[in-house]
């Protein structure tokens, strides 16, 4: 599987599309999918969410395919949350045309900067306002630079001039300097274009890339000057050819915004995109799907880890055990000092008077034993004496421990506490490892259960299953409300002043119909009419939809009136230069008028392809009614929110023959909310 190489020049295309896609967007949300990978989701006001990947010393693109996200999130995406969510993207740069991305946000803490670096093993690293380092997914101290939280940010020192900022005097200069060195090798070390492009450069150029920089004539130089150039103008400003390259037997070889030279002679397919974008995504999602097959081979080597992680276990689980009953011990024999302290030293105290005279001690034994063969107390609990260790022997409720005649009762007992404490350190210690170590056979676990379900999976049937996690991108007007006519015209309505005010001024052309209700606190309806005359009955549903979503329905009317315009009509500027509130339109010249319009509205639902899956749709009541196999029609009316939602689904599942009731009555309530306006209302019984 290819080790794509993400270069300088992928880097330069990726972020000029960016750019066009993502800037002014706010970052709605953060994701840490794997060690590496950080998956951004941004959106705009009047678009569906952008899903971006930034995989530290790999890829930057946005991805249309669907990630599993952890349920716990690690603490690098913890703190990218707290910095950064909400936060607006207000640039995206490459630095100094190297392998670094800077994005650049305003968030509530200041200006912020995530630097995503692409070579190497590559880094993400968070920088705050006053260029330190917040946060990175890599701490490290190396030679030239250190990447620790609250040191100044420092970028990786050049590989090699930026080729935008090196006149043809100063390459002509540079390149020669390289004397015995083929220039192929020269140009990589004096520019940062890495070996892809420098190759290309050459053959675009018709030099030999073994030739000694020595032997280069001016003509040469000229030419390898004037390519070199040519590629930087066309991936920076020029049409981008973005495509996937794969080999005779459909294998990926590469992504690449621009066709390239060096794959001509070979036996290649060339895939085409509309974007670099999209060229990435499919390469990295495809490889990394097929790359996990590959993996499954590794089974042996998981299950190798797994049995070396169970044996550690079993040692550290012993070492629980073992430290847990020494420190339980301990703690019993000191409570049994305290509770019998009279009688032990009763029996320490005929041992202490002859400590230094081996006649008293042999007698202080010979004592002791007739008085426990006596069965008298305290002379029962003795067992010996040592007179190497000078200490005596006790068993006391079935516990047998040593006291130093050298020491006093207090301090015996003070000691066995004492062990007990490190016992139980040494019990806390071995624990917080035996579930670090019961964590990483899990997740070995894990992966060999994984591993096995590849090895039984084809590539091809990677790549399907691949297919199936792909999101279909949203079209514009899914950000707004909208509904297809009974006779199939598109229409689309604000959902507040600022979409009232994105669909009127970016999305409403000249020959639209735009709608209103002759009320305070209404959307914009529009018919988008793709150069055709909406009929009646388009107009009377767009009339409909604009009645029904105005304040007029919070309020309880049975009707409202409504009028429509054309585009032209409308305008920002209101009379004598007064200004007009954002989402709000004057309104100039005669207005079409439809009085008394019924406040109603329908949910439907449909079957698709005859699988019993259930869509919930909503709209006018007609549009609803020309493509739903049931429907309700909903009036203003005093029940809201999930009381009203599932009397909706009831009612719908009544309509309907009992095999598909279970899939109206399953449904999600919350997939009907958006369909009735302010989630209020009451069922019309027909």
């Amino acid at each position: 599987m290819p080790g794509k190489e993400f270069t300088s020049f992928d880097v330069a295309a990726a972020v000029r599309e960016l750019k066009t896609e993502v800037l002014d967007s706010i970052l709605s949300n953060i994701y840490q999918l794997e060690a590496k990978t950080v998956l951004l989701k941004l959106h705009t006001t009047d678009r569906p969410a952008f899903w971006l990947v930034l995989e530290a010393g790999r890829r930057i693109n946005l991805t249309a395919y669907a990630s599993e996200k952890p349920s716990t999130p690690p603490a690098f995406c913890m703190a990218l949350r707290k910095y950064l969510r909400n936060a607006r993207l207000v640039s995206i740069e490459q630095y100094e045309f190297e392998r670094v991305v800077i994005l650049s946000f305003k968030a509530q803490e200041g200006k912020m900067k995530l630097v995503l670096e692409l070579f190497g093993d590559g880094n993400l690293i968070l920088v705050g306002e006053n260029g330190k380092i917040l946060q990175a997914l890599t701490y490290k101290r190396m030679r030239d630079r250190d990447v620790i939280r609250g040191e100044p940010l420092k970028f990786a020192p050049s590989v090699g001039k930026n080729p935008l900022k090196v006149n043809k005097e100063e390459f002509r200069t540079g390149l020669q300097s390289f004397g015995k060195v083929e220039v192929v090798r020269a140009l990589v070390r004096f520019l940062s274009i890495g070996g892809i492009y420098a190759e290309e450069a050459l053959m675009r150029a018709s030099v030999d890339k073994t030739k000694i920089c020595d032997l280069l004539s001016d003509h040469e130089v000229d030419a390898i000057y004037n390519s070199l150039q040519s590629l930087l103008s066309q991936v920076l400003n020029g049409a981008l050819e973005p495509c996937v390259v794969l080999d005779a037997s459909g294998s990926y070889i590469d992504a690449s915004p621009l066709g390239l030279k060096r794959y001509e002679p070979k036996n290649v397919k060339y895939q085409g995109y509309g974007t670099f974008n999209e060229a990435l995504d499919e390469f990295y999602s495809k490889v990394s799907a097929l790359e996990q097959v590959t993996e499954s081979t590794e089974v042996d080597k998981l299950e190798a880890e797994a049995a070396r992680l169970e044996r550690i276990i079993a040692d550290q689980q012993n070492v629980v055990t073992v430290a847990r009953a020494q420190a339980e011990q301990d703690k019993h024999v000191g409570d049994l000092i305290y509770a019998h302290f009279g009688e032990l030293q009763a029996v320490l105290e005929k041992f202490i008077l002859g400590e230094k005279n081996d006649t008293k001690l042999k007698d202080a034994v010979s004592y002791a034993l007739d008085e426990k063969q006596k069965s008298f107390k305290p002379w029962t609990f003795f067992q010996s004496f040592d007179r190497k260790e000078f200490a005596v022997t006790f068993c006391v409720d079935g516990v047998q421990f040593s006291l130093n005649l050298q020491k006093t009762l207090f301090e015996s007992a003070a000691e066995f506490y004492e062990r007990s404490k490190r016992a139980k350190q040494k019990m806390e210690g071995a624990r917080a490892a035996l579930n670090d170590s019961l964590e990483r056979l899990n997740e070995v676990q894990t992966k060999i259960r994984l591993a096995q379900r590849l090895e039984l999976v084809k590539p091809a049937e990677a790549i399907e299953e691949l297919q199936k996690r792909k999101i279909k991108r949203k079209e514009w007007f899914e950000k707004f409300r909208w509904f297809e006519s009974s006779d199939g015209f598109l229409v689309v309505a604000g959902k507040d002043a600022v979409t009232n005010e994105v669909l009127i001024k970016k999305y409403t052309g000249p020959e639209d119909v735009v709608f209103h209700a002759d009320i305070i606190g209404a959307p914009f309806v529009v018919i988008k009419t793709e150069g055709r005359k909406p009929s009646e009955k388009c107009l009377w549903e767009a009339g409909e939809f604009a009645a029904a979503f105005s304040r007029a329905w919070r309020e309880g009317f049975a009707s409202v009136d409504v009028y429509w315009v054309k585009p032209e009509q409308l305008s920002k500027g209101g009379p004598s230069g007064e200004s007009v509130a954002h989402g709000a339109f004057i309104v100039r010249g005669e207005r079409n008028w439809m009085r008394r319009v019924p406040l109603r509205i329908a949910v439907g639902v449909a079957f698709v392809d005859g699988s019993g899956a259930a869509k919930v749709g909503g709209g006018p009541v007609d549009s609803v009614k020309t493509n739903a196999n049931a429907y309700v029609v909903i009036v203003p009316g005093d029940l809201d929110g999930k009381d009203l939602f599932k009397r909706v689904l009831r009612s719908l599942g009544e309509k309907v023959s009992k095999d598909l009731r279970k899939a109206i009555l399953s449904t999600s309530i919350e997939a009907i909310r958006e369909f009735i306006p302010f989630a209020k209302g009451a069922i019309l019984e027909s």
